[in-house]
């Protein structure tokens, strides 16, 4: 691997450490302050929020300027984003903020890839950085956590500054301005990715027209890419597949929160430490599907969707952490075996149909959409009183639900387009093998 590849790989480390850092901080702070249920679940959502508006416009923007910078820029939004919830706006408007920066990492992170390194690379690449990316996760979360810990909280809260008054006065507090130093050190990792030599896209602009009418100018094109994708016979498989997925596990590290707190009675910090649980289930899954599996296996994988739905079911009958660990070990294992060769096949088909910048938009708007639809649904129904047992059953019944109709649509594609489906098929088993 060429050394700016490792830069690329220590700059996403440190960005998502902090992501998900933050969101425990968030979501401390949310209740420590007297806020309701239903706006600690709200975070999900609005970190979402701007995958999904700015989806049409971040590729293009990733792809008119340096990803290296592109990248700087959007951790430094991020770490704009959490001065603004450590001088007291709202969490929810100010990780939106944050949402925005990460919104547009991620066509840059991915994008810069296939411009540093040569194709016969590009799996591996992507295989560290999903690892490295899922141990962000863990370790971001168990970093928020512990944090919250008075012991380690009241280490930070010590420090005086002379002639100073910060007004960090709590736990989450102090862990929100630790995250900060964290978000300018990614976005300083960045300033040192080397330049590709790839030649940049301006974007298109008709000098004659206003900026909102220049921007608007990328909606046919994104509209169509996404078109394009649904109706693939495999790229819709794939991509129904992995939006459910990443609706579901982007609302789920909330509501194992929630849920720990009634079924354990554990505290914030406590809780974040099943959060890492299930991610480390996920990782283990991951490895074990890149191992075993190959590109054009991945719908047989499907059902395995169904089994995961019926896990989740399981949790309201748990009341002991030692049944608890292995459940969501099992959680995230079958998350992980499952989209890890939907997610390749989809890259595979989203590459050949309109290459790969604009493939992941349409996969993170995808995606970022059902989190966002969840999401908001969860929120809803918190205020309205659904505890988080009720949360896990109807999400569990969702997937399961969900995914024997996407199975049953995969089986509907084989009957009536056999010969297209084969030949696809046979391209991505061809690919594979390369």
């Amino acid at each position: 691997m060429k050394r700016g590849f490792y830069t690329i790989m220590a700059a996403q480390f440190f960005s998502s450490l902090a992501d998900n850092a933050l969101f425990v901080a968030a979501v401390e702070l949310i209740r420590s302050s007297g806020g309701a249920e239903w706006q600690r679940a709200a975070l999900v959502p609005m970190f979402a929020l701007f995958y999904v508006i700015l989806a049409p416009f971040v590729g293009a923007f990733a792809d008119s300027k340096p990803k290296g910078t592109v990248m700087m820029v959007s951790n430094s939004i991020k770490l704009l984003g959490c001065l603004l919830m450590l001088v007291g706006q709202h969490p929810l408007l100010a990780y939106a903020l944050v949402g925005l920066g990460a919104a547009a990492y991620s066509p840059a992170k991915y994008g810069i890839l296939t411009e540093l390194l040569p194709a016969s690379q590009l799996v591996k690449a992507n295989g560290w950085i999903e690892g490295l990316t899922i141990a962000s996760i863990i370790l971001g979360v168990l970093l928020g956590g512990t944090l919250m810990r008075s012991s380690v909280a009241d280490f930070f809260l010590g420090f005086d500054f002379p002639l100073i008054d910060t007004g960090i006065d709590t736990p989450p507090e102090a862990a929100i301005a630790i995250m900060v130093f964290v978000y300018a050190l990614a976005a300083w990792i960045n300033t040192r990715i080397p330049h590709t030599g790839v030649e940049m896209v301006p974007l298109r602009r008709d000098p004659s027209q206003s900026l909102w009418v220049n921007l608007v100018s990328l909606l046919p094109d994104f509209r169509d890419c996404n078109r394009r994708l649904w109706r693939d016979k495999l790229g819709q498989i794939s991509l129904a597949t992995t939006t459910l997925f990443w609706g579901v596990s982007g609302n789920l590290r909330y509501i194992v929160l929630a849920w720990s707190a009634l079924a354990l009675g554990y505290t914030t910090s406590q809780a974040s430490s099943l959060v890492g649980v299930v991610a480390i289930g996920t990782a283990a899954g991951a490895v074990l599907a890149s191992l075993k599996t190959r590109l054009d296996d991945a719908p047989r994988f499907i059902l395995m969707g169904a089994g995961m739905g019926v896990v989740v079911l399981f949790m309201n009958f748990i009341s002991s952490l030692w049944v608890a660990v292995p459940f969501l070990i099992l959680l995230g294992a079958l998350g992980g075996f499952i989209v890890v060769p939907m997610n390749a096949l989809l890259q595979h088909r989203g590459h050949n149909l309109m290459g790969a910048g604009r493939s992941i938009a349409v996969q993170n708007f995808n995606e970022q959409l059902c989190i966002l639809g969840l999401g908001g649904l969860y929120t809803l129904s918190s205020g309205l009183g659904l505890s988080a047992f009720g949360a896990i059953t109807g999400f569990g019944v969702l997937v399961a639900s969900l995914m024997l109709l996407i199975r049953r649509w995969h089986l509907s594609n084989l009957e009536r387009y056999p010969d297209e489906l084969n030949r696809l098929l046979e391209i991505a088993r061809h690919d594979k093998s390369h």
